[in-house]
């Protein structure tokens, strides 16, 4: 039969002209669509042959008889029903597959058939019309719908209900297998692991097999950041076009929806009666599919994009061969690589490559490299080319082919600085083939080289503009690389070369080549007389003098300072662990051993006394490190950053280059100080790098600001060296440095509550003040006495600072706001005095206000007595707004102004905004403010950020950066003291920080600010646009910060009383923000080499917990930072089961360790 009755009749033809035994359902007519007409036909056409058609004679067990037979013949029928009934039993397992598949219910009647003979015959009729003609196959089909509705009487005693037959045979396969099978039984799905009808607590099942906990399990979604999504992100968007009308001068009522006019009416069929369904979906309906030309059609929006990616293509090339010196070019042609790959399937290799969502990458390299190469070529002079080559091949070169194109290169171009600076930090960073001598005879090659090009002795290239300048960044940027590395001796005694051999050179040999008087100068470095920083020392130039007239009168010194030095103290507690043990030496012996060790004539101690060997420096080591400097200004540089580099605040900041490679303590992140007196913060601009001598642990405060007793003489003794070297002005700034250094340790010493060493400090302090003003040409330097009055301040002695102030200003005499060092001594002692009582309505404004009215007045100047009058304030009003007006008239020309003018300008314009604020208002000083802003501000972006350290001329960049420094500050003391909004402080933060991304105290105070407001999105928005846009390393450095304390501030609330935390509120989402900001600003301009990023990585990961991927991270710091001896430390401190095997990582390296692991045990013992 059939599978649908309809058809019944139509498949006769077919089935009597196959061989096969089964149906071919492809040739079965419920399937075609031209007979969809037989489905009118009456299903009684079909039934009513039945009656017409005569029993069939086949060997079917089962036949039917009619209801009136006689009761004569009963009896022998039933005997052959029995034999038929065993006949029956007997193929009962044989056919119940089949007879199964066939079971169905009849059309006339509805009843169910009960025996599995009509079954059977049913089977067998369906086999034997293979063979049969069409009326035989009628009949078949009849009389298995007839036997299909019969029931036999005989075996049933009370027709009760339905009938059932129970098989006693048994099936063999039931005992040769595990289970019945699984044909025979219907398919269902559990829903749950409980059964109907027991008792859940007392009873249960135990299901066995697969759980439905399994086939429950879905695939797992992916997340935005997995490499599937990622690669679906690159993919540009569709573009949608559309026609563009002009636009009409009549007003409209509504918005138009466009392409309503040309849609056509649909086409409704019996298939498609509604005409919502395309053409694709009505031919699915008729079991037809799509046309070869409409499926292999191609799609006109890959199309278009692959044009637009062609024509690009050529234009490029056309532009590249029409101007092939053209460098810029080929750099945005290779860069433009990169577009071309996201695009799927422009140059695909193979079949289904535009499916991959994968580039390979090594073609992308190759196809860079091969549009360099080509460049080169064309522009074989150019450098950039050759590095763009080198920073490619760095992905797939091994380092020793990359070390010796590196050779090549800079044989080439010896005279290029910035080439040999790029060299250098490549060969510091190779941490395969990287040691301290191999990196250290590097640097010794690299300034000899270019000293040679200075003094014109390769003549086959020139001296390059800004090469002096260059070799000074290179020579500073060799002195960190060494302190860096523990070697501190060598970098003290750099400098203390570098002193004798630009300020005390002999006049006999200035004429000769850089070479020649390094070779001169080796004498008396191994003549063993005392040095710059050592006691006694007289310079090079002195030597050489005596040495023709025959040698120095030895006078044997007094003995009374040289105490020995305690070392019993190196270990203070032998029950702690021995990591610990030995952090505290080592850095304790840092700390006290950053001298070179020199054998002391008067003790009669040779070479041979020395315990460390490696505290004694040669000539070798620093012999070709020595450069010429002519320029006063470098030559004064010198000095500033020696005495920076010795921890001194000289004002002076390394180049940002050599800068975040130095940078390795978190000292830019400390705004205690800045919180507590905003207005007078004693900035000491050390950016984040560490003095000599402090190697100390990462967040932990340093016990000691300063040196031990030896250190600190040394520091004396530069001084005096070198400030007879200068005068003016730079001779100020060094006085003024050396007491601002005295200072730090007086502000340290309070806030740390340290009194007893507070007393002889600001004794020391106090003492070095008055002998500073007692020289002649300090007796009025307005700076030195600022100084010393904050100091009389700082140690609680508020009447003597003020009658130190009233001395310096009765000093000046005829004022008139014309000498910019006597408005910042008039500005501090009104910030002193406000800071002191912070009630705006008390007497210490008014105090403030007679000081800052006095600045502008004519006469003497007279001690506060009361109140000033209003009229006395007008005056003073008067007077400063024509001052401004005239300074801003002289610095808006175009002509290059004085230096002093600016200096004038950054000091009056501080004075009015204080003087504003305490006579008006904020909202006076703010008007003041953006005054200048305005003024200085189009100046500024045309000229570009200025530098923070003050070593350096003012200039109109640094004007408006100390302008806003000021402001900033006056604005968080106003928070501070009253209540007013955050808005105007945020926003110029942000104004200033757009300017001066490199700024540390406007970061310090953004990202204070910010930590206030429950709303991270626009801090995060903010940090987004700068380090996209900025080079500096500090956007991302405060970036961290903040999101670092916005975690800590969800910890707190999370902890009770510092136990577990209670995740109420989700934080993993800031530690990962947190990780993805880090490598991030790895993959920025300096953040790969900066020592201080890996550190706070590095921290950051172990404050986690997670121990294995902290150790990643310091392996991978390792392979960028393996000259940095901090990171070997923390590596101590966080994995200590590892510390033999770091410290020998050290011992290879060459870094310098003080403390073996063998002395330490011997150390131990005792």
């Amino acid at each position: 039969m059939a599978l649908f009755p309809a058809f019944a009749g139509v498949n006769e033809a077919a089935e009597s002209g196959s061989s096969r035994k089964e149906l071919d359902w492809l040739s079965n007519p419920s399937f075609c669509v031209g007979t969809i007409t037989s489905l009118s036909r009456p299903t009684e056409e079909a039934t009513a042959l039945v009656s017409e058609e005569s029993p069939l004679t086949s060997r079917s067990p089962l036949k039917s008889e009619p209801s009136d037979e006689s009761d004569t013949n009963r009896k022998p029928k039933q005997t052959s029903r029995k034999k038929k009934k065993e006949k029956k039993k007997k193929r009962k397992h044989q056919h119940h597959k089949k007879t199964k598949r066939k079971h169905g219910q009849s059309s006339s009647s509805g009843s169910e058939s009960d025996t599995d003979s009509a079954k059977d015959k049913s089977s067998r009729s369906i086999r034997d019309s293979k063979k049969e003609s069409e009326k035989p196959n009628q009949e078949n089909n009849a009389t298995a719908d007839i036997g299909r509705h019969s029931v036999w009487l005989e075996d049933i005693q009370a027709l009760t209900g339905e009938t059932f037959r129970t098989d006693k045979k048994p099936d063999p396969a039931n005992w040769e297998y595990k289970s019945l099978y699984r044909g025979d039984i219907a398919r269902y799905k559990r829903k749950g692991d409980s059964c109907l009808g027991i008792n859940p607590k007392k009873q249960c099942i135990s299901w066995e097999g697969t759980s439905t906990e399994k086939k429950r399990s879905h695939k797992h979604v992916e997340r935005y950041f997995t490499k599937k999504s990622v690669g679906l992100m690159n993919t540009d968007g569709v573009a949608i076009s559309s026609k563009t009308e002009p636009p009409s001068s009549e007003p409209i009522s509504f918005i138009p929806v466009k392409g309503t006019e040309d849609v056509v009416a649909p086409v409704t069929t019996w298939l498609n009666p509604l005409g919502i369904y395309d053409q694709a979906t009505v031919q699915w309906l008729q079991g037809q599919g799509p046309s070869e030309q409409e499926s292999q059609q191609p799609d006109s929006q890959p199309d278009r994009e692959n044009a637009l990616l062609k024509a690009k293509v050529e234009e490029f090339n056309r532009r590249v061969r029409e101007n092939p010196w053209d460098v810029q070019l080929w750099m945005a042609f290779v860069a433009f690589q990169d577009e071309v790959m996201r695009s799927p399937g422009l140059y695909a290799i193979e079949e289904g490559e535009q499916e991959k969502q994968k580039r390979s990458l090594r073609l992308i390299l190759e196809k860079k490299l091969a549009i360099l190469e080509r460049a080169i070529d064309s522009n074989p002079s150019s450098v950039d080319l050759k590095l763009a080559k080198l920073k490619l091949c760095t992905e797939f070169w091994e380092p020793s082919t990359l070390v010796k194109e590196w050779q090549k290169l800079i044989f080439l171009h010896p005279n290029n600085t910035a080439l040999w600076q790029k060299y250098l930090l490549f060969c510091q960073s190779q941490f395969s083939t990287f040691s301290i001598s191999k990196i250290q005879s590097l640097y010794g090659k690299c300034l000899s080289t270019l000293s040679a090009v200075m003094d014109g002795s390769i003549s086959s290239h020139p001296e390059l503009p800004g090469t002096e300048e260059a070799v000074f960044a290179l020579f500073l940027q060799q002195c960190h690389f060494l302190r860096q590395a523990g070697h501190c001796e060598k970098a003290i005694s750099l400098f203390q070369a570098m002193v004798d051999f630009t300020f005390f050179k002999p006049d006999s040999v200035k004429d000769l080549p850089t070479k020649r008087q390094v070779e001169f100068f080796e004498p008396f470095w191994d003549s063993g007389e005392p040095r710059a920083g050592e006691k006694g020392a007289r310079g090079w130039r002195a030597w050489m003098h005596q040495q023709e007239r025959g040698g120095w009168v030895v006078i044997s010194p007094d003995d009374d300072d040289d105490e020995p030095e305690d070392d019993d103290q190196e270990i203070k507690d032998k029950t702690l662990p021995r990591w610990q043990v030995w952090l505290a030496a080592e850095r304790s012996r840092d700390h006290r051993h950053w001298r070179p060790w020199r054998p002391d004539k008067t003790k009669k101690q040779t070479e041979e006394d020395c315990e460390d060997p490696e505290r004694q420096v040669l000539f070798d080591d620093i012999g070709q490190s020595l450069i010429r400097l002519c320029s006063p200004d470098l030559q004064f540089q010198l000095i500033a950053a020696f005495l920076q580099f010795l921890g001194v605040p000289s004002g002076f900041s390394p180049p940002a280059a050599c800068l975040y490679l130095a940078m390795d303590e978190n000292s830019i992140f400390d705004n205690e100080l800045y919180e507590e007196k905003p207005l007078t913060f004693l900035n000491l601009s050390f950016s984040g790098v560490s003095c000599v001598g402090h190697t100390d642990q990462l967040g932990c405060r340093r016990q000691t600001r300063g040196h031990s007793r030896e250190g600190e003489e040394f520091i004396r003794n530069v001084f005096h060296l070198v400030m007879p070297l200068f005068s003016g002005r730079e001779r100020a700034q060094l006085c003024f440095s050396w007491l601002r250094y005295e200072i730090a340790k007086v502000v340290w010493c309070l806030h740390t509550k340290n009194k007893k060493r507070l007393k002889s400090q600001g004794k020391n302090c106090k003492k070095l003040a008055k002998n500073l003003l007692k020289e002649p040409d300090n007796r009025n330097n307005f700076c030195l006495w600022k100084q010393y009055a904050h100091v009389e301040w700082l140690l609680g002695n508020t009447e003597d600072a003020r009658k130190v102030f009233d001395t310096a200003l009765s000093m000046a005499g005829s004022r008139e706001l014309k000498n910019h060092e006597l408005c910042e001594l008039g500005l501090l002692y009104a910030e002193l005095e406000v800071e002191l009582l912070p009630d705006v309505r008390g007497a210490a404004p008014a105090r403030a206000v007679h000081v800052l009215t006095s600045l502008t007045e004519n006469g003497p100047y007279g001690s506060y007595t009361g109140q000033v009058l209003a009229v006395h304030i007008l005056k003073a009003r008067k007077a400063y707004e024509h001052a401004l007006h005239d300074c801003l008239g002289e610095s808006g020309v175009s002509s290059p102004a004085p230096c002093d003018s600016f200096s004038r300008l950054i000091s009056l314009v501080k004075c009015f905004m204080l003087f504003q604020y305490l006579t008006t208002g904020i909202d006076a000083a703010v008007r003041i403010f953006e005054q200048v802003f305005a003024k200085l501000k189009g100046s500024v972006s045309a000229e570009g950020p200025g530098l923070e350290g003050s070593a350096s001329p003012p200039s109109l960049s640094s004007v408006l950066e100390a302008v806003t420094l000021m402001y900033t500050s006056l604005l968080r003391f106003h928070v501070k003291v009253a209540v007013y909004p955050l808005a105007p402080l945020r926003e110029a933060l942000s104004e200033a920080l757009k300017l001066y991304p490199g700024n540390q105290v406007l970061w310090r105070s953004y990202v204070q600010i910010q930590n206030k407001t429950h709303s991270a999105s626009k801090t995060r928005r903010f940090f987004d646009a700068i380090t996209r846009s900025a080079k500096p390393l500090e956007p991302w450095l405060f970036a961290i910060e903040a999101e670092k304390m916005r975690k800590r501030l969800v910890e707190t609330v999370q902890r009770v009383d510092g136990r577990e935390v209670y995740a109420t509120i989700p934080e993993t989402g800031l530690t990962h923000r947190i990780r993805a900001l880090f490598e991030n600003a790895m993959r920025s301009d300096y953040g790969s080499q900066c020592p201080l990023l890996w550190r706070v990585y590095l921290n950051f990961l172990v404050s986690l917990g997670n121990k294995e991927r902290s150790k990643g991270v310091f392996y991978k710091a390792l392979q960028n930072c393996p000259w940095a001896k901090v990171l070997y430390m923390d590596a101590v401190e966080y994995f200590p089961d590892e510390m033999q095997e770091i410290l020998d990582l050290m011992t290879e390296k060459e870094l310098r360790v003080r403390l073996p692991l063998e002395e330490l045990e011997l150390l131990l013992e005792d």
